[in-house]
């Protein structure tokens, strides 16, 4: 599946595509690229010529302050049809580097095809811009979440979000997805040690909501998940309207 599929399924899901604007993103030249856990995809202040869409796996948002290169906290986690980097289109550079988290493939446009979609295609243009404004809601609704909801609820709550996504673009289904995070890597997510994270998944398997073996989950239970962690997807955008 070429990643633009992902991306078209992205939009589909929020809005109607008349046919040029479906040729013209099915025309949009990408250059393949894969990468291992940890690697950068996408390096911080850096003043790219491409962005970045995420094809397979998951890529990560990290910030370090300086002086403290050791500490590492992640702000966003990329599913595929994410444009990882896509403010860094009119941004001299990002403020984060974007990892990937486990094997990860990505497909790399040229902002020069963005430049020309942005001039000829003003709807393309709306929901590129729309796509921007989605990536800052779930930010501001993981802060929501880190401020609100303790341990067992904000996994849940990530939990919910990530399944949501996947689906929406067709890479999960049944309640099965992959989440390839190791419990380091959660902690950094949602703040806690890992050993309130082993126990926050303890709690949820004890619940009866989830089964979780390595980096295969399946959600038993999902409307006890959305009750524990409170998850309402408004801040997803998934409704399908004209923009």
């Amino acid at each position: 599946m070429a990643i633009t599929e992902y991306f078209v399924r992205y939009l589909q899901q929020r809005d109607n595509l008349a046919p040029q604007d479906l040729e013209r993103l099915k025309a949009i030249r990408t250059t393949h690229a894969s990468f291992g856990p940890g690697e950068v995809i996408v390096p911080a202040h850096v003043m790219e010529t491409r962005s970045c869409m995420m094809l397979r796996g998951l890529s990560a948002r990290s910030h370090r302050l300086v002086g403290r290169p050791d500490d590492r906290v992640i702000t966003a986690l990329h599913v595929p049809g994410d444009f990882v980097d896509l403010h860094g289109f009119i941004l001299a550079g990002l403020d984060h580097a974007v990892i990937a988290v486990g094997p990860t493939e990505v497909e790399l446009i040229e902002h020069e095809e963005l430049i020309q979609i942005t001039e000829n295609f003003p709807h393309l243009t709306r929901l590129l811009w729309m796509a921007t404004l989605i990536d800052a809601a779930i930010h501001r609704q993981w802060l929501v979440a880190a401020a609100s909801l303790r341990s067992s609820a904000h996994l849940a709550h990530l939990l919910c979000e990530i399944y949501t996504r996947l689906s929406a673009v067709g890479a999960a289904s049944g309640g099965q997805f992959q989440l390839p995070l190791l419990q380091r890597e959660l902690a950094d997510i949602l703040g806690y040690s890992p050993i309130h994270v082993n126990r926050a998944v303890r709690d949820l398997r004890d619940r009866g909501l989830i089964r979780w073996s390595g980096s295969d989950i399946v959600i038993i239970d999902w409307n006890g998940l959305v009750l524990l962690s409170r998850f309402d997807p408004a801040y997803l955008d998934l409704e399908r309207v004209r923009r």
